[in-house]
């Protein structure tokens, strides 16, 4: 059963910080600034709001709410909260599965951003051009020991933090990386208003074009909202069992969905002026950060300082985001297996470096490391987005619209009745009909059905 002196978050400063910094990760910075662009700008933009308004955020409340009901880890929730239905028990495992999954690839993505910061700070791609640039990733990837050895060094930073527990280690790393991030991120943002591309990459990014708005438009703005709040993993239900009983549910998501929101945005802000400047086509994904912008970099004025400042603030987001997800596995093992914080941390560790050495050993030529025709770390990656995400991030929204029922629900949502009491009809009724109805559309599209 849950431990009634479970440690919660000692602000509504760290709560923000920390959950937070869950949400805003690797894809804030180089996907939905590219998705945005490529999909209508503004009109985009404002579509995600919307989504996010009527989706997302509800599935943020429910998670939020089923953890600080449950008062345990994902799988513990589900337990007191439905103690005789193990059907349920299945679904906070699948959260611990899931996140245990991600993170696994997900370190050995963060570990190139320490990489191309140290590559930063020495200036040792200073000059190249960006075939040069492509060509070194290229090799360093496929080298095996350089993304081994930088994905071990990022697993090990983060279970650092967690070993010093909630307070001590997540919040307060969180409330002092949080903030930093913010700033780099304003800083880039203002230094690029005064390049050449400013205006096209403002275009690209800021200019409704409802010409390209389409169903799929919708349909990528929801599965984006979806998986940029770090929804259907766990990590969102677990950080809601530390969040203080006190807390405005409603408050705290929205301020979360916000910050998420306006970081992916500046994201946009600081990235394209760079890009249209220099004349490159904007991209999304690893190869914006690691080829391109790298290339770009290179040629500034001052780049290896613009440089240093986007990899460490890359760094930052990936980081506070691995701490929730080896939270869930490390909540998991302590307090339902009955070990020490330390001991489920440093088992936690040892298996996410065996997988992720997998995963790294799957990328060189000739691996044996596939499953249907994709290296091991795309297929996690694949796997993890398309089917365990969504249906988990489903499950918890029927659980807790239907199975814990409207009055336990309404109840923790509004804090006993001190906020929101207006807010929470509606709200139960998009997570009974209308959230459960997008969550089936997004499964079929991303399964490649519609």
């Amino acid at each position: 059963m849950a431990d009634k002196k479970r440690s919660s978050f000692g602000s509504r400063f760290g709560t923000i910080a920390v959950l937070a910094g869950s949400a805003v990760g690797l894809g804030n910075i180089w996907k939905f600034p590219y998705m945005a662009g490529e999909n209508g700008g503004a009109a985009f933009i404002l579509i995600y709001l919307i989504v996010s308004l009527l989706i997302a955020v509800p599935v943020l409340l429910a998670e939020y709410a089923l953890g600080r009901r449950g008062q345990s880890n994902i799988f513990g929730a589900f337990r007191n909260l439905a103690p005789k239905q193990k059907g349920w028990h299945a679904v906070g495992l699948t959260g611990v599965v899931t996140a245990f999954l991600i993170l696994s690839f997900y370190a050995v993505i963060a570990g190139w951003s320490l990489y191309f910061l140290w590559e930063s700070v020495t200036g040792s791609y200073m000059g190249m051009s960006a075939q040069q640039i492509g060509a070194k990733f290229d090799t360093f990837v496929e080298g095996g020991w350089g993304p081994a050895i930088w994905a071990l060094i990022f697993l090990v930073m983060t279970g650092g933090v967690l070993l010093l527990g909630v307070n001590k280690g997540i919040e307060r790393c969180s409330k002092m990386m949080m903030p930093m991030l913010v700033v780099m991120l304003v800083a880039l943002a203002v230094g690029a208003c005064f390049m050449d591309g400013w205006r096209e990459g403002m275009r690209f990014l800021l200019r409704p074009d409802w010409s390209k708005v389409t169903t799929s438009t919708v349909i990528a703005a929801l599965g984006q909202a979806f998986f940029s709040l770090s929804l259907g993993m766990g990590a969102m239900a677990t950080y809601g069992s530390y969040i203080d009983k006190k807390e405005n549910l409603y408050g705290v998501a929205s301020t979360v969905a916000v910050a998420d929101t306006a970081v992916a945005l500046l994201a946009g802000l600081a990235i394209f002026p760079v890009v249209f400047t220099y004349g490159i086509s904007p991209t999304a994904g690893p190869e914006l950060v690691f080829i391109t912008l790298p290339s770009l970099f290179a040629q500034m004025p001052g780049g290896a300082v613009v440089a240093a400042v986007f990899f460490l603030l890359l760094f930052f987001a990936a980081i506070t985001s691995a701490f929730s997800m080896m939270e869930v596995v490390v909540a998991y093992l302590s307090e339902e297996f009955g070990m020490s914080r330390t001991k489920a941390m440093w088992l936690s560790l040892g298996g996410l470096l065996v997988l992720a050495m997998l995963c790294v050993a799957s990328q060189l030529p000739d691996s044996v490391l596939t499953i249907g025709g994709k290296n091991l770390l795309d297929f996690l990656d694949t796997f993890t987005s398309n089917v365990l995400l969504p249906l988990s991030g489903l499950s918890i929204v029927i659980f807790m619209a239907w199975v814990l029922g409207r009055k336990a629900l309404a109840d923790e949502l509004t804090t006993g009745g001190r906020y929101a009491r207006r807010l929470v009809g509606p709200t139960i009724f998009l997570l009974r009909y209308v959230v459960p109805l997008m969550m089936v559309v997004l499964i079929l599209n991303l399964l490649g059905v519609l």
